[in-house]
């Protein structure tokens, strides 16, 4: 359904919707450019980033790093038809050793970055802080269905890199992705700073069937020792993909520009049409419940060990929730 507004103007088919100039936070906003073949998603995150990222008060960089995760993550995951889960994990060398973002559909969002202080340093590029290691990308359908996992090799990259890498091995559709994460300073909030973002995915999935062909063809589908017939790029991807790489990182997380008006900044010469917003949260899953059966999966010796001061404190690393058990609810023997 296309979203709908009283702001309508007079074009030569007849009455158009000018685009909202009221920004709308922590939503994913579908859209597409018909003339290009063009479909994608806008994700722009405020007060469900910050209560993430300020909850563990990261370093600067490190909030960056995570901020980015939970864009590209929530650009993937929000294409989920069901009510499944999607996972961003990386495991690297580098001074961020691990980091998780966890998507369940349709809106729910958390996130955790582990790091070392003491190599973090001064670094501030993405690719440096992961270093190497990989990137997984996991769909979880439910108890009852296999999950797909998808792995991307990290070797000192971009997280926007890593999504390009994935689309080409795994999916094969013409993807673009960028990411913009930043920190908002106003006067009249007493000099606090808020953590934004941005995000936009474009792909090209071509009607034609001439277009198709050439979206499809790729080197590895030829036989071994085969010349590849080059094929030029379509043209309407090659717009598309110039456009979307003239967007900044301020128009991605500008509190005063709204989705609608930065993708009709982009693509009105062509015309684009949006969808019905996504809203998203910032939630954690853990519960006092789901704590005490994850604790009774150790084993007897481990929920021994647990108990300091006559209590079993557990602390979710997501939401920093604390959970305080006596050795009794944790099902330590002898208790």
């Amino acid at each position: 359904m296309v979203s709908q507004s009283p702001d309508m103007k007079t074009g030569p088919e007849g009455p158009v919707r000018a685009p909202s100039a009221v920004p709308i936070d922590d939503a994913v906003l579908p859209y597409e450019v018909d003339a290009l073949d063009v479909r994608g998603r806008l994700v722009r995150l405020g007060p469900a980033l910050d209560e993430i990222l300020t909850k563990h008060d990261y370093p600067a960089a490190v909030g960056k790093l995570l901020g980015e995760a939970i864009v590209l993550t929530t650009l993937l995951g929000s294409a989920l038809k069901f009510e499944g889960r999607f996972i961003l994990q990386a495991q690297t060398d580098g001074p961020v050793s691990f980091l998780v973002v966890d998507y369940q559909a349709p809106d729910r969002l958390r996130a955790y970055a582990r790091f070392d202080a003491e190599r973090l340093g001064d670094i501030r590029d993405s690719g440096t802080l992961l270093g190497r290691g990989h990137l997984a990308m996991t769909i979880d359908q439910g108890p009852d269905m296999s999950r797909y996992q998808g792995l991307v090799a990290l070797d000192g990259g971009s997280l926007e890199d890593a999504a390009h890498e994935y689309f080409l091995r795994s999916e094969q559709i013409p993807t673009r992705v960028r990411l913009a994460v930043g920190e908002e300073w106003r006067s009249n909030d007493g000099g606090k700073h808020r953590w934004r973002a941005g995000g936009m995915l474009m792909q090209f999935l071509p009607k034609a069937p001439e277009r198709a062909r050439q979206a499809d063809l790729h080197p590895g589908d030829a036989p071994e020792g085969v010349e590849v017939h080059a094929v030029a790029e379509d043209d309407a991807w090659v717009e598309a993909r110039s456009l979307i790489e003239t967007v900044e990182d301020v128009e991605l997380i500008d509190p005063d520009l709204s989705g609608e008006r930065l993708l009709y900044r982009l693509f009105h010469e062509r015309g684009v049409r949006v969808f019905n917003p996504l809203v998203l949260k910032a939630q954690c899953s853990c519960s006092r419940d789901a704590v005490g059966a994850m604790l009774k999966s150790f084993s007897a010796e481990d929920r021994a060990d647990m108990v300091k001061d006559d209590k079993v404190v557990v602390t979710c690393e997501f939401c920093s929730s604390v959970y305080e058990f006596t050795p009794d609810e944790a099902g330590v023997e002898g208790a």
